[in-house]
């Protein structure tokens, strides 16, 4: 039961990743890489866009 719930979690965050991306203001180009390593990778497409991702050049306080 433990693993269903990790694998519901793990899909809700990399749709709202794909969401995001998909929505954001990047190239196409950008989108497409995006996109692809969330798919590919799913928690640490998921992690790396988080970290990297449209809010990853903003300054954090």
């Amino acid at each position: 039961m433990e693993y269903g719930l990790f694998g519901i979690l793990v899909l809700i965050a990399d749709l709202y990743a794909i969401y995001q991306v998909l929505t954001s203001g990047a190239s196409t180009l950008s989108k497409i890489v995006w996109t692809l390593a969330i798919l590919i990778l799913p928690i640490f497409g998921f992690l790396v866009w988080l970290m990297a991702g449209p809010r990853g050049n903003s300054v954090r306080v």
